[in-house]
């Protein structure tokens, strides 16, 4: 049997879904911040980006990663629409036709 292989969740952040809801209210943000102790984190936790929900010991560190590629990728995807079942059903060709292939089934049968 091979090695079984461990989820490292060392340098795990948070996902999509969690950063857009920070995002969009203040509430969820504070929340998240209430469950971390400010003697634990880096800097104090004085400085957070909150696209990649990470923390920097200075202020110099994080505007030098918000210049860098991980910071900007982050953004390009959470600035995408997030997937919803709707989509993917489209995607396959289901329920694309709105309804109107049911109406017209109706119409030629009531004129048989």
């Amino acid at each position: 049997m091979g090695a079984v292989r461990k989820i490292k969740t060392k340098r795990r952040t948070r996902d999509y879904d969690q950063v857009r809801a920070d995002i969009q209210s203040s509430k969820h943000l504070t929340q998240y911040k209430a469950t971390k102790d400010p003697e634990d984190l880096p800097g104090l936790g004085q400085h957070y980006c909150v696209e990649c929900s990470k923390w920097f010991e200075s202020e110099f560190n994080l505007v030098g990663h918000k210049k860098g590629k991980n910071h900007k990728r982050r953004l390009r995807i959470i600035r995408e629409e997030a997937h919803s079942q709707k989509a993917a059903e489209a995607a396959v060709g289901l329920g694309t036709d709105n309804g109107v292939r049911a109406q017209e089934e109706t119409v030629m049968a009531m004129e048989d």
